[in-house]
């Protein structure tokens, strides 16, 4: 058995999960919470045990590794014996600029980039470091290895990539389309991409659209498994619409908002991120179960919000399917297409133009979240529902680069 650790560390919070990467399988999973605040809290369960929640103080994300490495390997509760079992740790680091196009082994040079890309990723690249670092003080000795959200963006064309700004904003401030939910576009494409050998198509011919839609949402074109486009830019807010984020929008409608409410630069960043999408559409919830309860008892805007969240995700799978020359699969995959088929529908109807005959009965009756096809074995295009697997593809990557 061969362990890895997975961390994706936030400003406050550490989620963790053990991995046995021989198997393919989850040892042990849990986060720890309100770091650094009063009241800090752990969570942990075991593949066969029951979850285990305890308070415990928690100064530092160096304290929550202690006490994860604690649970892990207390005589009662643990998985493993020592901390000398776990091989190598795997960390989500969100933004390596363009410095990184592939996972990396973690040293000075690349602690010193993530904290360069600090700008790029402000809530998110601290945290991600205090991860690392705390594992460092705790571990030390075990290997490292970092796996970027953005790293997957890096193979887009520059004519993908740029904003028509003056040229000086990418030259010195670093304005680009980076994109993100990288690590899950890269798995679920190369899992349609596998499909679609096994159809007699060549890995460097496959045109694959993968629509990573949770909470958070973004698109992604790729050609021969490789990114070519995705709709995430300099930061997640562009794109489609989210829980709570409006994506694209006429730029204009920033200062015109500023200028007849008073909000300052922060406000409206608010305003766009946290007040906005399907939540500011609707008035009722950023949840997509909420939205459909409401729009069955009537409620016209929760129901137009699920109308515009669909038309945007569709809009994006046709502009890609141009961007592709055509498309052989599209890939549903995060926590609303893996779980409600009304989306799924709403988004794939009158895809039929692009060679989408889709199992619409099928679609309603299939289970959830389970890797499956719900166009027809005739289909010219094929859509799939694939699970995102984003901790065990960094436990992978960790393992291919540190043992």
């Amino acid at each position: 058995m061969t362990y890895i650790l997975v961390i994706n560390a936030g400003s406050s919070s550490l989620k963790y999960q053990l991995i046995d990467i021989d198997e393919g399988h989850i040892i042990a999973k849990g986060i720890c919470e309100r770091i650094g605040i009063a009241k800090s809290i752990i969570s942990y369960k075991a593949d066969k045990g029951d979850k285990f929640e305890k308070e415990s103080p928690m100064k530092t994300h160096e304290d929550a590794i202690k006490l994860v490495l604690d649970l892990l390997t207390d005589k009662q509760i643990g998985v493993i014996e020592d901390m000398s079992c776990i091989e190598a740790v795997g960390h989500r680091v969100l933004h390596g600029g363009e410095k990184y196009s592939e996972p990396v082994l973690i040293d000075d040079q690349v602690l010193e980039a993530i904290e360069e890309c600090i700008p790029l990723g402000p809530l998110h690249n601290p945290a991600n470091l205090m991860g690392i670092r705390g594992c460092m003080a705790a571990m030390p000795g075990v290997p490292m290895v970092a796996v970027f959200d953005t790293a997957w963006g890096q193979t887009m064309p520059k004519e993908a990539y740029m904003y028509a700004l003056p040229y000086e904003a990418y030259t010195d401030h670093k304005v680009r389309r980076y994109g993100f939910h990288g690590t899950s576009h890269r798995y679920v494409t190369g899992q349609a991409v596998k499909k679609l050998e096994k159809l007699g198509i060549k890995k460097e011919d496959t045109r694959v659209i993968t629509c990573h839609l949770g909470n958070g949402s973004s698109l992604s074109a790729a050609k021969g498994g490789k990114c070519v486009d995705t709709s995430m830019g300099l930061t997640p807010l562009e794109g489609v619409p989210m829980g709570t984020r409006c994506g694209s929008i006429d730029p204009a409608i920033i200062p015109y908002l500023m200028g007849r409410t008073g909000m300052n630069a922060q406000d409206i960043d608010t305003y766009m991120n946290k007040k906005s999408g399907v939540y500011g559409v609707s008035g009722v919830s950023s949840d997509f179960r909420d939205l459909k309860a409401a729009a069955d008892q009537g409620n016209e805007r929760a129901a137009l919000a699920r109308k515009l969240f669909c038309y945007k995700v569709r809009q994006y799978i046709g502009s890609y399917a141009a961007t592709l020359g055509g498309v052989d699969a599209i890939v549903m995959t995060a926590g609303i297409v893996e779980n409600d088929p009304y989306i799924r529908e709403g988004i794939l109807q009158g895809l039929e133009f692009l060679g989408v005959d889709m199992d619409w009965e099928f679609n309603m009756t299939c289970p959830r979240a389970t890797d499956l096809e719900i166009t027809k074995p005739t289909s010219k295009v094929h859509v799939y529902v694939i699970p995102t697997d984003e901790e065990m593809t960094i436990a992978r990557d960790t393992a291919a680069l540190a043992l």
